[in-house]
């Protein structure tokens, strides 16, 4: 049977179908280009020649059928290195049926984080956001790319005050005929020959000024009648300044807008800085949100194990049950019925299945950060297994390994006390999202004073001067300066010109620059808005957090009493079953109650600890409280040299800001 393309669904595969409608422009439209000329010579005869002849079957597949597979096909680029299987995995994951591991890695919280911090390029998300949406995902390189960008970064906002040299040669031969002889100095038939020689030094400055050093060559050779020379040689050097006086000028301007001549458009080295600085506090935020997914690992596999033992010491108690009860149902004795026995017996496979789901862990979504809290609200699921390769993955280990990770760190069970007045302090100042939106609303205003900028009219002062020099040659035979010699006339310096002018130019109504204010001004209310509904936000969160330390606290308290009494209850009630006082359910309801209350109590005391942590997330200490400090790399030796001395030639004594010029920022914060 000829196979059916989905391109091809709508059309009649009979060998009677027309030509035309197999050519129609709907056909060709979904038939992808072919690439190349050969690919498009192959096309073409297989759209004149669609169908192949056939005698003996009503029906035959068009001859284009492979080339629509080829050119539908799926392709794979080809890259330069790729990742194998032995690169990304070891060993085969543990699983309930395969070996045991022996050997276990005590680690300890501060060295996950550390290997964190070691291991990987890209900061790590528990939630599978890497796969989905990789241009969401922070990496290590994220600052340094902002600071080397080409188009926005503050090497390129310094780029464009650069000197520049451009030079260019040009070889004209005319020959022309002309209706009035004075364009033609005499001649109504014009034949020429001519090169011209340009080269410059131009630079701008963050004042508003332009500077310009040009060295001028022609050659020209023509019949003009009126000549002096057959061929003569014009050279000449001129020297430019340019200074705006109103809109463009002023170190301000130049420093937040650039050389940007459009209002909106501006990337100075103030707004390069700026942008570099918004990318640090991104990258701050996404090494916090890291650190704090990895203490949740770390924490979710500490209640792993620990849940794992509450649920073996529960089969374990209720298999030792069942056995009592199997005995006294083979001698025949009271208590030892069949149906004590079968309650006993569900109760231990029960168990059994509960250690088995703790030991491998089920595929659920674990504590992360913004849960249900920015730092993450703690939640009692996964298992062992689950929970060892989650953390594997965020401190950059290999997904398996020889050793089965297990942590070495206890959490705290003392009372935390914090203070609200300094904790709120804190968090309005070191939060790093706070810190960022203070930068945008420094933007903003930069690109306010540069919009203002704007509304003025373009007056520039011009001055030009130029040395001239004409002659027969380039340079002289002989050690004259006659007029044989266009350098040689040029440094006799008879021939000069000068040139001073302003210029003036303004648009009536000037309603971009206009509407340019309007929409800074907006902006900037836009981020201050934004940062007032943060800080509120914060202070929200703070709250939450901080009162959430009190319950967890006293919750951790209650729970460690159910705990014991849970305990003493099993105790009372064995005994009293071992002298036939009580009944058997009592005492597998005790097992279980027993089993739940001692999860319940890691389950409290991770609650509480994780509670503590989401303080100092809020407050925005997170970093500082598990050790881990960010700073920029350090400059070249002389880069602070000229750092210092810049410094002293700009800044007054006593470290006043400079009269008119805005200050972007007073350094370190304070805490």
């Amino acid at each position: 049977m000829p196979q059916i393309l989905p391109i091809e669904a709508s059309l009649h595969r009979r060998s009677r179908m027309s030509r035309r409608a197999f050519r129609s422009p709907q056909f060709l439209s979904r038939v992808p280009r072919p690439r190349g000329f050969r690919a498009r010579v192959v096309a073409l005869v297989l759209l004149l020649f669609p169908f192949q002849s056939c005698r003996h079957h009503e029906t035959c597949e068009p001859a284009s059928t492979p080339y629509i597979q080829a050119a539908t096909s799926i392709e794979f680029p080809d890259v330069d290195s790729v990742a194998t299987a032995s690169d990304l995995c070891v060993v085969q994951p543990v699983s309930l049926t395969s070996e045991p591991c022996q050997e276990f890695w005590d680690l300890r919280l501060e060295e996950a984080v550390h290997l964190m911090l070691t291991n990987t390029q890209v900061l790590r998300d528990s939630g599978g956001i890497l796969v989905r949406s990789p241009g969401n995902i922070r990496s290590t390189m994220d600052p340094a790319i902002q600071e080397t960008d080409p188009r926005f970064g503050p090497q390129a906002a310094l780029a464009a005050f650069d000197a520049t040299f451009a030079s260019s040669l040009y070889y004209e031969h005319n020959d022309r005929a002309l209706n009035n002889e004075f364009f033609g100095g005499g001649t109504r038939n014009l034949r020429q020959r001519a090169a011209v020689f340009q080269a410059q030094i131009a630079k701008k400055t963050p004042f508003g000024s332009e500077f310009a050093i040009r060295h001028n060559v022609e050659w020209d050779r023509n019949n003009a009648p009126g000549n002096k020379f057959p061929a003569a040689w014009d050279i000449n050097y001129e020297a430019e300044f340019r200074q705006n006086l109103l809109q463009g000028g002023g170190t301000d301007f130049g420093r937040i807008a650039g050389t940007s001549e459009t209002p909106g458009v501006y990337n100075g080295i103030l707004i390069a800085r700026t942008n570099t600085d918004i990318s640090i506090a991104d990258f701050e935020s996404s090494v916090r949100d890291s650190v704090s997914d990895v203490e949740n690992a770390y924490w979710d596999l500490y209640f792993a194990y620990r849940d794992l033992d509450a649920r073996v010491a529960a089969r374990d108690a209720s298999l030792e049950t069942w056995r009592r009860v199997q005995a006294l149902k083979e001698r025949k004795r009271v208590g030892g019925e069949a149906d004590k026995e079968a309650e006993a017996r569900e109760q231990y496979y029960r168990f059994q299945e509960e250690v088995e789901n703790s030991l491998s862990g089920k595929l659920v979504d674990g504590t992360r950060t913004f849960n249900g809290s920015a730092g993450g609200t703690f939640r009692s699921t996964g298992g062992v297994h689950v929970c060892e390769r989650r953390l594997r993955y965020l401190i950059g280990l290999p997904v398996t390994g020889n050793r089965l990770l297990r942590p070495a760190d206890e959490p705290t069970r003392a009372e935390i006390l914090f203070d609200w007045q300094l904790c709120l302090e804190e968090a309005l100042v070191k939060r790093s999202e706070l810190r960022r939106q203070k930068w945008m609303i420094k933007r903003r205003e930069l690109e306010l004073i540069a919009s203002r900028n704007f509304l003025m009219p373009e007056l520039d002062v011009v001055a030009l001067y130029r040395w001239r020099g004409l002659g027969r040659q380039i340079l002289s035979d002989r050690h004259d300066m006659s007029d044989r010699s266009a350098y040689g006339a040029l440094l006799g310096g008879n021939m000069q010109e000068s040139q001073l002018g302003v210029e003036l130019a303004f648009p009536f109504g000037n309603r971009q620059a206009h509407a340019g204010v309007r929409n800074a001004e907006f902006l900037l209310a836009r981020e201050q808005a934004l940062l007032r509904e943060q800080e509120e936000r914060v202070v929200h969160d703070l709250s939450n957090a901080f009162a959430d330390v009190d319950r967890a606290y006293h919750v951790l308290q209650t729970v460690y009493n159910r705990r014991e009494a849970a305990r003493d209850r099993l105790k009372a009630l064995q005994a009293a079953y071992s002298a036939d006082k009580a009944p058997l359910n009592f005492v597998l309801d005790a097992q279980r109650r027993l089993a739940a209350s001692q999860i319940n109590y890691y389950q409290a005391l991770l609650e509480y600890n994780t509670s503590v942590r989401n303080v100092h997330y809020e407050k925005g200490t997170l970093l500082e409280y598990t050790g881990v400090h960010l700073s920029e790399g350090p400059w070249p030796g002389p880069a602070y040299g000229d750092a210092i001395d810049r410094l002293q030639r700009r800044v007054p004594l006593h470290g006043e800001s400079i009269p008119g010029h805005p200050v972007i920022s007073n350094g370190q914060n304070p805490y």
